[in-house]
């Protein structure tokens, strides 16, 4: 990917600025921060957010800063300041530089879509500059494949849902199976009971339980016959014994 040209140019511009047409204040920091841009990062980030502070509507520190924030990596902070830098450019030379370098950020951070339409932005405001135009084709090729790879991830999404339904569904077909499985041998067991029933009634009458009360009888009424049964036998040895008579001696 090709950066833009013009960033270092306009670091050069920024050191010839006329301090007499400017806040002096403001221009100190920000010649601060280009005089150590190369040589020392935290001294030009700090230099360039003081003169923000004194003037956030002024894009050169904020454009400095992005820049150097890019050279640094810090993508994320590169592209908070050039959005900064784009909200107060009113020429479009500015908007163009500053649209370039956010389609750069933002390709870094693989953000490929959003980085295409930073490049046609660009070129809207600058339709002859070529490293815009071939970093849009870049950034169109890179959004592409982004595209078809989350068309891919999309339809495995998509199968693997149909997977888990069809799971499912074979899941509540096999429960229902055993469901009526079970009702069936319910059934069964119920027509094999009642058919035993029918045809070995005593086992229902032998099986019932009898109360204290019934076996408190039953065990009177056999005691009762064991009494007559006895009574017969004595009745009986009566009959059969021969008298004796007393002899006189």
């Amino acid at each position: 990917m090709v950066f833009h040209k013009h960033i270092h140019i306009i670091i050069i511009f920024f050191f010839s600025i006329n301090l007499f047409g400017q806040d002096e204040s403001y221009n100190k920091h920000l010649y601060d921060g280009n005089i150590n841009y190369d040589k020392d990062f935290l001294l030009a980030e700090n230099s360039y957010r003081k003169a923000i502070s004194i003037n956030s509507s002024n894009i050169k520190a904020p454009y400095n800063l992005s820049n150097k924030y890019y050279e640094e990596e810090l993508y994320d902070e590169a592209l908070i300041r050039q959005v900064e830098a784009l909200k107060n450019a009113k020429s479009n030379n500015e908007k163009h530089r500053i649209n370039h370098n956010i389609g750069n950020i933002l390709m870094k951070k693989d953000l490929c879509k959003e980085a295409l339409e930073a490049y046609k932005n660009a070129l809207r405001n600058n339709p002859d500059d070529d490293e815009t135009r071939y970093n849009l084709s870049l950034a169109k090729l890179c959004a592409d494949e982004q595209n078809k790879n989350n068309d891919k991830k999309d339809d495995k999404k998509d199968d693997q849902q149909k997977d888990d339904k069809k799971d499912d569904q074979q899941k509540d077909d096999k429960k229902d199976d055993q469901q009526k499985d079970d009702k069936q041998d319910q059934k069964n067991d119920n027509k094999n009971e009642q058919k035993d029933k029918k045809n070995n009634p005593s086992k229902d009458r032998g099986s019932a339980k009898l109360s204290p009360e019934q076996i408190k009888n039953l065990l009177k009424a056999m005691n009762n016959e064991e009494n007559k049964v006895q009574a017969k036998i004595n009745e009986k040895k009566q009959k059969g014994v021969k008298i004796v008579t007393e002899k006189d001696w």
